[in-house]
């Protein structure tokens, strides 16, 4: 749990006995400095004996706290603003209080705050009244300094405006800051190289620390200038796994260091001061990393997703991390969507959609009624318009949900108070009819409710959180009937978000609140448009002038709650769900269990190839070279095998088209249509006729019984680039810029004399290099010389999707088996996957090399590089797992049998290479 882990890890630091924490400071107040003193008390109003409160007093920029060290005196805090007087007593004959002492220190204040009496978290209780605060420091002579500090700062407290305060306290910061600097000694080793210091602010959840951040060759160092919560947090470099760039009270100055792979908990959050020193930092620790993990689009985890390889509940913790959102920043805090809206049955059915709720509305559009009244008031509003008038994520949300384990974090949002009983987290079904109903209430849930930690649900603290109007004591969360406990709760929640109904409808929720219907028209339409504030981008900070208007804007702003940055401008891919065949655990919602009835013997053979297949593909790199034959005078550019694997045909840039014997291992047939190069082949069902894309326009038919060549298709006005074929249909792509799909009729296949139909023309603005049909004949991929990959549903010869995809040319294509997926490489080095329904790239992959040729299975891809190594990559992991030796030159063309175990390769160096997996 997020939230809960970053409180245990600060409670597990240094000094984490003390009472003092940084959240009992205002929102954007800074913590200075502290000295040892006692607060000086007298015994009572007639007795002149003095008694003496040891502690520490905290000198901050809008308080004075003083925390006394046995826990049963609570800590006091002064707020500068209610001062009247601060001085030094100087008659300290006419003033018994403070009679014989130096080092002594004054406060005149009208209210002060006092809490964690006993350690108790609790409201704070106010101490009104004209009252003299005394105390006295152990180190005499800083008293000087520390009343000309107060006096400075309270100059600042009682300025008229909010921005001429922070002014002034801004710059008292930043002196302090210059007359500082990183304490060297503090580095682990002394033969460390500085590679740059910078002033910054550690960030956590509702305060910042300033201070200041050093990077050497082997750490990260931020030293706080208060010395709080230790002198030196320290982050070596060798252990961090994922640093990010933030953006912080709307500008570009957040960095955010992660030690761990998939924690939504970072290890340091920094906040740099501008943004020149922020990418400095990014660039010192993410250059020196190895393993580092750099700011991935989110695409590189939608296919990993997508394919079933990390759950919802982690592809939604990878989309808020992209989207700035951190639970270091309770403004820009993770969110999660409402997921059940069954909180009212004895049992909970996955199975039923009713039990969830629509996750392609926001909560706002659920309540039909409620809607349509914020409609009427979205139209008489002038812009710029909302729909509604509080967000689905802020700091108050947050800790509504976290009241019972960060009590101190709401004291400090709320100004020492709870919230009123009645308004609290009482009820799971009461919070989620009110989002339903609320005139107001919008929020969306937190990763918290579907983790595996319910102690946000339980009042283990015992905090004393009021009564409700109804007599009723705040206690832990009132549970719906199908949960036994909380733990239960959250199991059934994480159930929920894992179910077939969510996996296939949480792309919609993505488009709404990271995606395409995040802005613009589409948000309108899906009703889903808040305040402009809100959205990144819709205030310039930079260009607000007036200090008083900037920081009455951020505060709002930053109160209010901020929509994640948009990660998606076109519809989120859907997920692929498998259909289970099993009814047990198939869904009972009218979703069909399998698109045709198999009896019982095809379903075990199709498990049983299915399986082999897998168990190839994750054996891929245990390919070993059995044979190679040189068999040609020029570059290899296609291989096809007869069906009992007896036969290898390839063809050839020298023109000529062979067929080896796979058991004599001696060319069988060597024929030359022309003079020209060949550039692919494929063999015809039956094995009687071999056909061949020739670069002079033409395609051959060779007939395999009679030896000889059966006819010749003169189809485009260009090289004939690649063909392939099924059911009749011959699809044949050219460098004169077109995809032409023929028909051949069937009683003429054995003739002399073949009869082609031409039934579509796919038209491409350059020439197409590469073709490829998916598994159900229905859709065609074309890449071209410019790198554009093309989408065809060859049903109705329409274009579906086209995509600027690589830079150069399209070298291979090829859909996944289940044709949700398209992978194309080309010239550049690269792989990108394309989402067959959305056009979506969804996946890129650098190589250091051009790939020519590939298989792959939709996880895994064997490839055929620009060096002659094959190289196997897992797209998902996004990283080439073997490299295996093989030709002298570019591998040019790639054979695979049905079940992924035997390959055979051509290349440049003219070879024909055989592989089989050795276990």
């Amino acid at each position: 749990m997020a939230f809960i882990r970053k409180r245990r890890q600060e409670q597990q630091q240094l000094y984490s006995k003390e009472r003092f924490s940084l959240l009992l400071l205002n929102l954007e107040e800074y913590y200075f400095e502290q000295h040892t003193a006692n607060h000086v008390l007298k015994k009572n109003n007639t007795d002149r004996s003095l008694r003496k409160v040891r502690g520490s007093l905290k000198i901050c920029s809008k308080s004075v706290i003083f925390e006394p060290d046995e826990i049963s005196h609570p800590i006091i805090k002064i707020p500068l603003r209610d001062c009247i007087k601060i001085e030094a007593p100087e008659d300290c004959e006419r003033n018994p209080f403070t009679r014989g002492t130096l080092g002594t220190i004054s406060i005149i204040s009208n209210q002060a705050f006092l809490t964690k009496e006993q350690n108790i978290i609790a409201p704070f209780k106010t101490e009104r009244g004209k009252t003299e605060y005394v105390f006295e420091l152990d180190v005499s002579g800083k008293a000087e300094d520390v009343i000309h500090t107060l006096h400075q700062l309270y100059r600042a407290s009682h300025l008229d405006k909010l921005g001429d305060q922070a002014a002034m306290i801004t710059a008292i910061l930043q002196s302090r800051l210059a007359r500082a600097s990183f304490d060297k000694n503090r580095f682990q080793n002394v033969s460390e190289t500085l590679h740059m210091e910078c002033k910054a602010e550690m960030v956590t959840p509702l305060v910042t620390n300033p201070g200041h951040v050093c990077i050497t060759d082997a750490n990260l160092y931020f030293q706080p200038l208060n010395g709080y919560p230790k002198p030196v947090v320290q982050v070596m470099l060798h252990s961090v796994r994922r640093i990010y760039k933030r953006r912080h009270g709307l500008l570009p100055l957040g960095l955010e260091v992660f030690c761990t792979e998939n924690d939504l908990c970072s290890d340091i959050y920094l906040k740099f001061y501008n943004t020149q020193d922020r990418d400095d930092a990014y660039f010192y620790v993410a250059t020196y990393l190895e393993n580092h993990v750099a700011e991935q689009a989110a695409e590189s985890y939608m296919l990993q997703w997508q394919r079933g390889h990390i759950s919802n509940y982690q592809y939604l913790l990878h989309l808020n991390n992209l989207a700035d959102r951190s639970c270091n920043d309770l403004s820009q805090y993770p969110v999660f969507p409402w997921i059940i809206a069954d909180y009212s049955s004895s049992e909970l059915d996955l199975t039923k959609p009713e039990t969830f709720r629509d996750l392609s509305k926001p909560i706002g559009a659920l309540n039909k009624e409620r809607l349509e009244r914020l409609l009427e008031r979205y139209q008489e509003m002038p812009e710029p318009k909302f729909m509604y008038g509080s967000h689905y994520s802020s700091p108050g949300y947050v800790l509504f949900y976290l009241v019972r384990v960060a009590p101190e974090y709401m004291l400090c949002l709320q100004n020492g108070k709870f919230d009123h009983p009645d308004r609290m987290f009482n009820s799971i079904a009461e919070t989620w009819k009110n989002c339903l109903d609320g005139t107001t209430d919008f929020k969306e849930l937190i990763p918290e409710f579907y983790e595996n930690d319910a102690s946000f649900l339980v009042n283990n603290l015992n905090l004393d959180l009021g009564r409700t109007q109804g007599g009723k004591m705040v206690e832990n969360v009132e549970l719906p009937p199908w949960a036994s406990d909380a733990d239960d709760f959250l199991q059934k929640s994480r159930d929920a978000l894992e179910s077939q109904y969510v996996s296939e409808h949480l792309h919609e929720w993505i488009d709404l609140v990271f995606g395409y219907k995040q802005k613009g028209d589409e948000a309108v339409a899906a009703h889903n448009v808040f305040h402009p504030l809100t959205y990144e981008g819709g205030v310039d900070l930079n260009r607000i002038m007036d200090p008083n208007e900037r920081v009455a804007l951020l505060t709002q702003i930053l109160e209010f709650g901020q929509t994640p940055k948009q990660l998606f401008v076109t519809p989120h891919p859907q997920r692929i769900v498998p259909k289970f065949k099993s009814l047990s655990r198939a869904s009972s919602c009218s979703i069909s269990i399998t698109e045709s009835p198999v009896s019982p013997g095809e379903e075990s053979f199709e498990d049983l190839t299915e399986e082999s297949i897998t168990l190839a593909w994750n054996n891929i790199t245990k390919l070993k070279l059995q044979e190679q034959h040189k068999i040609h005078k020029g570059a290899v550019t296609g291989i096809a095998v007869s069906s009992n694997k007896s036969s290898i045909f390839s063809t050839s840039q020298d023109s000529t088209l062979k067929m080896f014997s796979a058991e004599s291992k001696i060319i069988k047939r060597s024929v030359s249509f022309s003079s020209m190069a060949l550039s692919s082949c494929l063999i015809l069902p039956g094995d009687t006729s071999v056909i061949c894309s020739s670069w002079d326009n033409n395609i051959y038919f060779y007939s395999v019984a009679f030896g000889r060549r059966q006819d010749t298709l003169i189809g485009h006005d260009d090289a004939v680039s690649k063909i392939c074929w099924h059911n009749d249909r011959l699809y044949s792509a050219s460098w004169d810029s077109t995809v032409k799909v023929w028909h051949c009729v069937p009683e003429e296949l054995l003739g002399t004399k073949k009869h082609f139909e031409l039934l579509a023309e796919l038209e491409h603005d350059v020439s197409v290099n590469t073709i490829h049909l998916n598994e159900a004949h229905t859709l065609l991929a074309s890449g071209t010389k410019e790198g554009t990959i093309s989408i065809w549903d060859i049903t109705t010869a329409t274009m579906l999707h086209q995509l600027a995809c690589h830079i150069g040319t399209v070298f291979d294509a090829a859909f996944s088996p289940d044709s949700r997926h398209l992978l194309s490489t080309g010239e550049d080095g690269s792989f990108k996957v394309i989402d067959v329904q959305t056009g979506m790239i969804i996946s890129s992959l650098a190589s250091e090399q051009p790939q020519r040729c590939f298989k792959w299975d939709g996880n895994t891809i064997l490839s055929g590089s620009q060096s002659g190594e094959l190289l196997v990559l897992d797209i998902l992991e996004g990283k080439i797992v073997e490299r295996i030796k093989g030709h002298t030159g570019p591998v040019t063309s790639m054979w695979m049998n049905e079940q992924c175990n035997s390959i055979i390769t051509g290349g440049e160096d003219r070879q024909i290479m055989f592989w089989k997996q050795q276990y």
